[in-house]
């Protein structure tokens, strides 16, 4: 047994598959299946069922995964701890968001406070920040979906109304509230399906009997923020991430107030690292 083959069926165990691990681990998939295959081979068990293109964990697999967790967090201590010989506040802190405005407050102290810190800042969904999570690519992630899990240390951030928004100096754009109703007669940029703010906006309106039909879908806050800009369409954010830009005009939402929680969350077994802890305070203290 090597460490390179412990580390090619976590990944492999982690991403349900093959060539999603092989990117992660930056090898071919030819290279990782081999490495897996040799440690299955040694050790005379099956850690996966093949089917197709399909890939599950068997029995032996599930078990090995609880501990190549551990195996892989301790491997994360040692390194941690080995830091502490460098200079007192260096080292390094990930965080992977989805949708980073919620922690540029708490970001802001913390580099006041932790200077020879270096930070990385990734963005995702919300299953994408608990993959990254898991895989201890992150240390620290952002998201509204915390689901049911007893593995999450969770410091909930507040919440925030979804509202709509039109370019400035568009008739849509000269009212100051709107009902879904009214909503659903115009134009729609709205979000890719899974998106959390348009299961949010969709669910409201089925409570409303209101059916809301997206004119335009497009993946990304960004470019839902660039096509609303050009006078195409209106669409529908968090207040919080609403931001500030010269071309767009916030409009309330009547009726149902919908608000969009977010929450830092990291695994509990990290929870006591030295950076996530003093990140965690930080945001607690501060808040958004």
């Amino acid at each position: 047994m090597r460490y390179a083959q412990i580390k090619a069926f976590h990944h492999v165990a982690l991403r349900g598959g093959f060539s999603r691990a092989a990117e992660a681990l930056r090898l071919t998939q030819p290279a990782l299946s081999e490495q897996v295959r040799k440690l299955e081979a040694e050790n005379d068990v099956v850690l996966f069922n093949r089917r197709k293109k399909q890939v599950t964990l068997t029995e032996a697999g599930r078990h090995l995964l609880e501990i190549t967790r551990r195996f892989f967090e301790v491997e994360s201590q040692i390194e941690d701890m080995l830091g502490q010989a460098r200079a007192s506040a260096g080292g390094r802190l990930r965080i992977i968001a989805d949708s980073p405005v919620h922690v540029l407050v708490p970001l802001q102290e913390f580099r006041l406070r932790y200077p020879k810190v270096r930070l990385t800042i990734s963005t995702g969904n919300s299953e994408q920040v608990l993959a990254a999570l898991y895989a201890y690519e992150a240390d620290i992630g952002v998201l509204g979906d915390v689901p049911p899990d007893n593995n999450l240390e969770i410091l909930r951030l507040g919440a925030s109304p979804l509202v709509a928004f039109a370019a400035r100096g568009s008739q849509a754009a000269r009212r100051g509230r709107i009902g879904l109703a009214e909503l659903a007669r115009l134009p729609l940029a709205l979000r890719e399906p899974n998106s959390r703010t348009r299961r949010m906006l969709e669910a409201a309106a089925a409570r409303a009997d209101v059916e809301l039909t997206a004119t335009i879908e497009a993946e990304g806050r960004e470019a839902i923020r660039e096509i609303v800009a050009t006078g195409s369409a209106v669409g529908v954010v968090s207040d919080a991430e609403f931001g500030h830009d010269p071309r767009l005009k916030k409009i309330a939402i009547a009726g149902e107030t919908m608000l969009m929680e977010e929450a830092l969350v990291c695994l509990k077994e990290r929870a006591g690292g030295r950076l996530v802890r003093a990140f965690l305070e930080v945001a607690g203290r501060r808040g958004t």
